[in-house]
């Protein structure tokens, strides 16, 4: 007999969108790819809030990694409010590092060492990878109740929202997607 507690969705690899019912300042408008998903609760990563702050090459001199690279394009992301200092990679599946990478999805992988960033700064790092400074995190339940009450959208696991469009475009893209117009969210009530 299935129980249902069994038949809970599995969120890994989905993207939320927030909606105005959200009422945190720290994810207003923002897009999470849901990095880990389970009865103990969920770990995402916000893919469209750059941070000003830092650049690429003052987490390089910090860690003391030398590259050979004159410039790197890599922006640093605000990834959540949880463990700010820690530094995580989403990446495409084509950076073999299965040492210390999780797959999230076939078209995601997660990567949290120094190793990443050397091969980034150098040029060997994976085509598609966006660099985030924290997590977001829900206890148990948490994130279901916040789905329940319409505080985010739900949307398919899509690379060129992560990963291609620029940070300001990918809300109203993902919203899109779902054939959601911003202008009508505003409204948005009900439960789906």
């Amino acid at each position: 007999m299935v129980e249902l507690e069994d038949m809970a969705p599995d969120y890994q690899g989905q993207l939320l969108l927030a909606t105005p019912k959200m009422t945190d300042f720290r994810f207003e408008k923002a897009v999470i790819l849901i990095c880990s998903h389970s009865e103990d609760g969920a770990m995402g990563i916000i893919v469209n809030k750059p941070t000003n702050e830092l650049k690429f090459e003052d987490i390089l001199n910090q860690l003391k990694i030398h590259t050979k690279v004159v410039s790197v394009d890599q922006k640093i992301y605000f990834g959540g409010p949880v463990e700010y200092g820690r530094g995580f990679v989403v990446h495409s599946p084509d950076y073999d590092s299965s040492d210390s990478s999780i797959t999230i999805r076939e078209e995601y992988f997660l990567t949290a060492s120094k190793e990443i960033l050397e091969d980034i700064a150098n040029g060997r790092g994976p085509k598609n990878s966006l660099l985030a400074l924290g997590y977001a995190g829900w206890g148990p339940g948490q994130l279901e109740n916040e789905l329940f009450s319409d505080s985010w959208l739900m949307c398919d696991p899509d690379p060129n929202l992560v990963f291609t469009l620029q940070p300001e475009l990918k809300w109203n893209d993902g919203l899109k997607k779902l054939g959601v117009s911003p202008s009508h969210l505003a409204t948005f009530t009900g439960n789906a």
